[in-house]
């Protein structure tokens, strides 16, 4: 019997790839989570028992998980983040844990400003609108001199950066281990986080979730932050308190809220936060495009392979 592989992200289930082929080259038998879904705990704990190997995604991995799972070796991440992963108990359990650095940067950064110009410019309300047979105008803004602000200045942040640039825009970025040797432009620069939260039009955020379990933007911080910001979170949905965030919404505080992610997800569609008109929306898409599917994939199955071997 061939050792097994676990394949868990949605774009791999959904859409099997080539560029797992090498796993199967190299002698394992690749075993699928229930296709273009996120696998819940149950399904997990039916499939685990017996891999060596696990490509993964962006579903959580409990304990409980790990421990079903004696035989597991490595597991691989089809991205950057490990928060949805206990890595003290995988190396308890003597589990490597592999990110794809960088590899899924530029669909998301990409995404991060396409929902900031949706915001400026109120896009998808007024296509709701004009599609409901009603001509109605709302007056946006132009991003060019307008200040962007970064919480999260790694890999994905660094290429916000350079495009909000392109764009005309001002940045400001906050990060705890900033390198002063990144300095793209003349209109960039290196604030502390209350700065960018006093100063930021844009407010976009690319940071791992606090080891504290502390939200980023709370009800403190956006008391910070400038009247009228748009808020864009391609990161991770435990960064933001969504009930402040609706708050923030209904009073003005906040333009707009976009996100592409969720604390559960898929969310419960009678949310507040996802039912309001002045929320942008999407599924979790960021790192789904064609190349950056390519890019994290053939990097997961290297550190996979080498991991294993």
């Amino acid at each position: 019997m061939r050792p097994r592989i676990l394949i868990t992200p949605r774009s791999l289930t959904q859409d099997p790839s080539p560029d797992l082929a090498p796993l199967e080259k190299a002698g394992y038998e690749l075993v699928y989570a229930p296709a273009g879904k996120t696998p819940s705990e149950g399904e997990l704990l039916e499939l685990v028992p017996g891999c060596v190997g696990w490509l993964a995604g962006a579903e959580a991995i409990s304990e409980r998980v790990l421990r079903s799972a004696p035989e597991m070796k490595a597991i691989s991440r089809n991205g950057t983040g490990v928060d949805n992963v206990p890595v003290d108990v995988a190396q308890q359990l003597g589990i490597k844990v592999l990110r794809a650095e960088a590899a899924n940067a530029r669909g998301v950064a990409e995404l991060a400003i396409c929902l900031a110009l949706a915001s400026l410019r109120h896009l998808p309300a007024l296509h709701l609108t004009l599609k409901r047979g009603h001509w109605k105008l709302i007056r946006g803004r132009e991003i060019r001199d307008r200040r962007f602000g970064l919480v999260g200045c790694g890999a994905v942040g660094r290429m916000v950066a350079q495009m909000a640039l392109g764009l005309g825009a001002q940045v400001i970025a906050f990060d705890p281990y900033s390198d002063g040797s990144f300095l793209p432009g003349e209109k960039f620069r290196w604030e502390q986080l209350d700065a960018v939260l006093g100063s930021a039009e844009i407010l976009s955020l690319h940071c791992p979730p606090p080891s504290s379990g502390q939200r980023v933007i709370d009800r403190d911080a956006l008391i910070q932050i400038k009247p009228g910001c748009c808020l864009i979170n391609t990161a991770r949905g435990s960064l933001v308190d969504e009930g402040a965030i609706v708050e923030a919404l209904d009073s003005g505080k906040l333009s707009t809220y976009a996100t592409d992610v969720f604390p559960t997800e898929p969310p419960d569609p009678g949310s507040l936060l996802l039912r309001h008109e002045r929320v942008i929306v999407s599924p979790h898409i960021g790192a789904f495009t064609e190349e950056s599917v390519q890019r994290a994939t053939r990097k997961a199955v290297e550190n996979l392979l080498g991991a294993l071997a």
